[in-house]
């Protein structure tokens, strides 16, 4: 049966991945999920000697049905090729009893690139089979490593514009770097006096707002979303969790149909969904552990089934999981409510205008696959020195409040199954936290004089993503107040 993608907030027929991937949202404001999760597609045994886009392949045309063969695996080929500096895309590495999944191998050496190098390619193509000829005009908020990777993706696309929003307080200054020098002729970057939140709310605004959209049409362009709302952005990155699952039976660290534990630094829920649609799909996955920095608002509502974003913002070492509205989040409530739309629109209106919505107890049964914890910065900055000295290992700050968490839930529980932690970024992106924990005595305040430190301690050689910004000229310096965001995308577009 092709699986076709329906809202998350109301009744509307359902429709092709092509066309879910090319709308971004839903016109009624709802996020598109899949009408049903598929099996996996062979056993274990038989999928574990597949190559990434060999693997890639096979989970991603259960979701995207409507792609031919050629189509996606163009689409594939085209994304997980020599931009990614480990021919494996996405290795493994062990480290004091737990394994932590590189993600961070691609162009901006950021999980992003996971998803974002196979986005475009399925964007293009989806228009290509809808016979869409609009400008596609890419809006994205981003709280540090999505903006970069999406523009890294459709830069010089052809038919593509991509405006990327981020906090121009909230990134670190590696990430501003890298999206303030970004090429391209059809790139365009925004920062924002406000937060992540700000942003994103106010992406979602034009997307939902009807008269500008007819305004676009008539002027032959329309919006379309590279945040992990897009369906487009968390199909492949389900393929990851499989592949971890396959990696480690192909070198013997666990037997076919052995249960593992995933832990995932969590911001915007993408990640930790993806997971969950894997095991949903089959994967013996036992706990999926959803890892927070202080901003803890999924660690409260896994605690007591209250999501609750009145509380302040804290700005931490872990920016892309700085964020208060875990979108994503929608996508589970939805599925655990019953795949009601109406009573998962409640909650959505009740968190927009409330701040807070309270799941019933029915659905609480619906969170028995997760388990939820929190790292403060001084846990994140010791877990992250205390693996550095054990085993030499050096792991970002997301990563790092992972590690943290994964290893006191192991502490509290006892639970000593195999352990998997979603590695987010590379250090260098964060390297003055990164050396604040592991070599406090070797921070200094030239950024790229530090990445050089912090590459002599790791005795990791210095990624070409940094490399790059060394001596890249700045080409965006546009800040806005996020009330003047609209009217930043209208300059930009000329309407």
């Amino acid at each position: 049966m092709a699986v076709m993608y329906k809202s998350t907030r109301s009744a509307l027929e359902p429709v092709t991945a092509s066309q879910a991937i090319l709308k971004g949202l839903s016109p009624d404001g709802g996020l598109f999920v899949p009408t049903e999760i598929p099996s996996l597609p062979a056993s274990l045994e038989d999928l574990a000697p597949l190559s990434y886009r060999e693997l890639a392949y096979e989970i991603m045309k259960l979701y995207l049905s409507d792609f031919t063969e050629e189509e996606l695996k163009h689409c594939i080929n085209s994304a997980y090729d020599s931009k990614f500096d480990d021919e494996r895309i996405a290795p493994m590495k062990e480290a004091d009893g737990i394994h932590y999944l590189e993600l961070f191998h691609g162009a901006t050496i950021a999980f992003k690139d996971m998803a974002l190098s196979i986005l475009p390619h399925l964007m293009t193509t989806s228009a290509a089979k809808n016979d869409i000829h609009n400008e596609i005009v890419i809006l994205t908020a981003t709280s540090g490593d999505t903006g970069k990777a999406a523009m890294a993706g459709f830069a010089d696309v052809p038919g593509t514009k991509i405006i990327v929003f981020y906090p121009k307080d909230g990134v670190s200054n590696i990430q501003e770097k890298q999206m303030v020098t970004q090429r391209g002729d059809n790139t365009y970057v925004v920062a924002i006096k406000g937060n992540f939140d700000d942003a994103q709310n106010r992406v979602k605004a034009l997307f939902s707002d009807k008269a500008l959209e007819q305004e676009l049409a008539a002027a032959g362009i329309q919006f379309s979303s590279a945040n992990s709302i897009n369906i487009g952005r968390l199909v492949p990155q389900i393929v990851y969790y499989v592949y971890a699952y396959t990696t480690l039976v192909r070198e013997g660290k666990i037997k076919a149909g052995d249960e593992i534990n995933v832990t995932v630094p969590t911001g915007n829920f993408g990640n930790i969904l993806a997971a969950y649609y894997a095991k949903g799909m089959g994967l013996p996955i036992k706990t999926l552990v959803c890892a927070s920095n202080e901003n803890k608002v999924l660690y409260d509502f896994f605690a007591d089934g209250v999501y609750d974003r009145r509380r302040d913002f804290i700005l931490t070492t872990s920016p892309s999981m700085d964020i208060l509205i875990s979108s994503n989040l929608e996508r589970l409530i939805y599925q655990i409510g019953g795949c009601d739309p109406d009573r998962n629109k409640a909650f959505m209106t009740a968190l927009v205008n409330d701040g807070v919505y309270t799941i019933g107890d029915d659905m609480k049964v619906g969170l028995k696959d997760f388990v939820g914890g929190f790292a403060s910065e001084a846990e994140n900055f010791a877990g992250i020195k205390a693996l550095y000295e054990k085993t030499g290992y050096v792991i970002d700050t997301h990563t790092g409040v992972a590690n943290a968490v994964a290893r006191a839930y192991r502490e509290k529980t006892g639970d000593m199954t195999p352990m998997v932690i979603a590695s987010t970024a590379s250090p260098f992106k964060f390297g003055r936290a990164v050396m604040g924990a592991v070599a406090p005595e070797k921070v200094v305040d030239d950024d790229f004089a530090l990445i050089d430190a912090l590459s002599a301690t790791a005795g990791v050689k210095e990624p070409f993503a940094i490399t790059d910004i060394r001596t890249a000229p700045v080409r965006h310096n546009t800040v806005v107040d996020k009330d003047e965001m609209e009217a930043a995308v209208r300059k930009i577009l000329g309407i």
